[in-house]
């Protein structure tokens, strides 16, 4: 069965960097596939973050929030999902998910109801 796991993630002050790994496993890749970032912080909804599509191969994509700062990168050799995060700032303070499913819409690439399969997180607290 699928297995995402996620780990990396700490307690930073702002303008401190991150990189966030995701360890996958039982993928099956088909079609257009995605695995994602996704973030919730306490009494928010789930966001997207980033997603890459096929290994890379069919784009990237960032929420606004975090464009210019964080990169999503996946070692397909290592099926490993990384996201590097860089200039962290107190908002980024969340619970982040690892998330994997078939994408072939464009516009629901960053929507958490695209991704099947789910990490159980891991925790980044930014502090000012």
């Amino acid at each position: 069965q699928v297995q995402l796991v996620e780990s990396g993630g700490s307690s930073v002050q702002a303008g401190g960097s991150l990189r966030l790994s995701c360890a996958a496993s039982g993928i099956s890749y088909k079609g257009t596939y995605c695995l994602g970032w996704f973030r919730q912080a306490p009494g928010k909804e789930r966001e997207g973050v980033a997603a890459i599509v096929n290994g890379g191969s069919g784009g990237t994509y960032y929420a606004d929030a975090v464009k210019g700062r964080f990169t999503i990168s996946q070692d397909n050799a290592k099926n490993t999902l990384y996201l590097q995060m860089l200039s962290l700032k107190p908002e980024d303070t969340a619970m982040y998910y690892c998330a994997a499913g078939t994408c072939p819409r464009v516009a629901s690439r960053l929507a958490p109801q695209t991704y099947k399969y789910w990490g159980q997180g891991t925790q980044v607290t930014v502090s000012s």
